[in-house]
């Protein structure tokens, strides 16, 4: 059966995730390393203050438990990576213990999986295992391209975040409200930046949950508000926010915490451009600059020199265009996600409308948000792999986003030795999805529209450039960031697209499905 065959996935996976443990590690090692340094090492009250080391902690404090537990674990493998003055300390019991932490908190994520193939109806009469929609969704979850990358190669711990989240949505699609409220909210006390969803959750469970009848129109009936239900999930977040954040306000340091957890003095974007309209807009920025130097309508020495990127604190501007405020991109995230979260309010459609909002509010965030990590496009991929097994549509628009958003994380793995690595595991993921999607929905014609499959097939042309050519070409060191802007740019129109094509279906009127 299938539940069965994702188990069998799962061993398979494990030991795929074994082989990447003799990879080489990226910054994020240093970055948790510090971190089980600080809770094991600092009383409570130091950590948030601590900063021997330029990667602080800045996680919300129920994750700052989570990395205290596994200290407690880690001084079993080698002490002194729990010494915070051991700054990029990296034996090789650290990098042993932080991968098979990865590995072991992954089981969550399996678990959360399998609840969610669980809520997928598997067509009637169909015997073969490897073409229900079930096998095919546990396939795209536990071999997601992407998170493979960015947990057990360049090192994080999103896997066991996304099992949190998955679970949360499972428990909502089989009316389980108050276990789902509860998964999500410790999943906000793990992690801030799932506040993208944030306003699905509290709308849909407020609509759908403490009212609990609508009149005939499909309107909401006022009368039928249950406090109850109201005060339940009000206490099940204040209980977790509680215990997360309880001990910081007894000390007072509440503001100290949320300093760190929004520094609103980074750059609009991350150290290499998330795929957003802001990787539009400075690309715009700066052709508008090369060109008003050219022209002599610009004074080169008068342009600013400061990065609009960056992962550490510290100020920016544009050259040519109005400087964009962390202001600005809230109201441009809170004017995305109004359409999507007012549509589950007035036009509510079940846990799976629900769902579709949340792939909104993931999405306008990553195309609007402030300093996006370009990680963050797997809190609209992942969940999406759910509907994409249950509608045609649906799958043509995770095609392209799921490429899309693939390809745009190749940066995250730079060396020569790495490349093979991600362009084979890209290629396995990608051709499985494409031929079990269209398996899936043979018969009604091609999952991709034309002009989808030309974008989709220039991404060849522009991994060819920048990973093949541009490093033979004398451009390597003069335009080192060419790449990177490549890749983003041509990812942010296929990120743009699909955000668009999600709106889309949401706003189409019930019973007119359109095809592609």
């Amino acid at each position: 059966r299938a539940v069965i065959s994702v188990m069998s996935l799962t061993d398979l996976l494990l030991i795929c995730h074994w082989v990447c443990v003799s990879v080489s590690h990226s910054t994020d090692f240093e970055v948790h390393r510090n971190w089980l340094a600080i809770t094991h090492s600092l009383p409570v009250s130091r950590w948030y203050h601590e900063n021997t080391s330029e990667w602080t902690l800045d996680y919300p404090p129920l994750f700052a438990w989570f990395e205290l537990g596994l200290s407690h674990a880690a001084r079993h493998f080698d002490p002194d990576m729990l010494l915070v003055e051991n700054l990029n300390y990296a034996s090789p019991s650290t990098v042993l213990f932080q991968r098979l932490s990865v590995i072991f908190t992954d089981l969550l994520f399996i678990y959360a999986a399998r609840e969610c193939c669980r809520c997928v109806q598997d067509q009637k009469g169909s015997r073969d295992v490897l073409n229900r929609p079930s096998f095919v969704l546990a396939v795209l979850l536990l071999w997601n391209f992407g998170l493979l990358i960015v947990d057990h190669i360049h090192f994080q711990y999103n896997g066991f975040l996304f099992g949190f989240l998955l679970l949360s949505v499972a428990k909502h699609l089989q009316r389980q409200h108050l276990q789902g409220a509860l998964l999500f909210s410790v999943l906000l006390n793990l992690k801030h930046i799932y506040l993208y969803v944030a306003p699905a959750y509290g709308v849909y469970l407020l609509r759908s949950y403490c009212f609990t009848q609508d009149n005939k129109d499909g309107s909401v009936s006022w009368s039928s508000f249950s406090p109850l239900r109201l005060l339940a999930l009000g206490g099940i977040v204040a209980s977790v926010c509680a215990l997360s954040f309880g001990p910081f306000i007894a000390m007072g340091q509440l503001p100290q915490v949320l300093s760190r957890l929004f520094p609103f003095k980074r750059g609009l974007c991350h150290a290499y451009w998330a795929p957003n309209i802001w990787a539009l807009y400075n690309t715009l920025d700066k052709i508008l600059a090369t060109l008003g130097v050219r022209l002599k309508l610009l004074q080169e020495a008068g342009l600013p020199r400061a990065s609009m990127t960056g992962g550490l604190v510290q100020e920016f501007q544009h050259s040519v265009l109005p400087s964009v405020t962390p202001s600005i991109t809230l109201v441009c995230t809170l004017l995305s996600i109004l359409p999507a979260v007012a549509s589950i309010w007035f036009r509510p459609r079940g846990a799976r409308g629900f769902l579709r909002c949340l792939l909104l509010c993931a999405l306008g965030s990553f195309v609007f948000g402030w300093h996006v990590h370009e990680k963050a496009i797997l809190i609209a991929i992942l969940p999406l792999s759910i509907l994409a097994v249950e509608n045609r549509e649906d799958a043509g628009i995770f095609l392209v986003l799921t490429t899309t958003g693939h390809y745009s994380l190749f940066p995250l793995l730079f060396t020569p030795a790495e490349l093979p690595i991600k362009v084979s595991l890209m290629l396995l993921f990608t051709i499985y999805s494409f031929t079990a999607l269209r398996k899936l929905y043979s018969g009604r014609g091609s999952l991709l529209r034309p002009l989808e499959s030309v974008y989709l097939l220039g991404l060849v042309g522009v991994a060819f450039a920048c990973e093949v050519a541009f490093p033979l070409s004398p451009w390597q060191q003069k335009l080192p960031f060419l790449p990177l802007l490549a890749t983003s740019v041509y990812c942010s129109l296929g990120v743009c697209y699909s955000f668009l094509r999600l709106y889309a279906s949401l706003l189409r009127p019930p019973g007119k499905p359109k095809q592609p």
